[in-house]
């Protein structure tokens, strides 16, 4: 929600927040043309409403960060979850054989077999792909009868 001063149509910026004690709630705003001021109220319902959903009343002092209110809502957090992954190590190449069997795969299916297939070798440190790693693969991840 923003504010917009009637006499400059410029928004207004966030002055002071005063919180008298009776269950209210002030946020003073100012405009950066005129310097007009003009204060919101909030009576103690509104006031109890408002700080139980997390909402900041006031100027930030830190900077905004990525899904920060989708994080606050949150009952358990790791402090990993909105990293970056860590980027692969290792690019899995194919043999021109290897590919070769590949594209006899139904193409509304190749591309997750391949990613099976690409996981795998990652996961097992083989850095190239061929029939026989296919074969090894089929039968450890229990494919034989795909």
């Amino acid at each position: 929600m923003k504010f917009l001063c009637l006499q400059c149509d410029q928004v207004m910026a966030f002055a002071e927040r005063q919180i008298p004690g009776d269950g209210t709630l002030a946020a003073v705003f100012t405009c950066p043309g005129c310097g007009h001021e003009m204060a919101m109220l909030t009576n103690p319902m509104e006031t109890q409403l408002v700080s139980s959903l997390g909402v900041r009343i006031g100027g930030r002092t830190v900077p905004e960060q990525p899904f920060e209110l989708t994080r606050t809502q949150l009952s358990e957090t790791r402090p990993d979850a909105f990293a970056e992954p860590e980027p692969v190590a290792q690019t899995v190449r194919w043999d021109s054989d290897a590919t070769e069997r590949l594209a006899r795969v139904p193409s509304f299916v190749r591309g997750m077999v391949k990613r099976i297939y690409a996981d795998w070798a990652r996961d097992n440190g083989i850095a190239l792909i061929t029939p026989q790693i296919m074969d090894r693969a089929r039968a450890e991840l229990g494919l034989e009868g795909m």
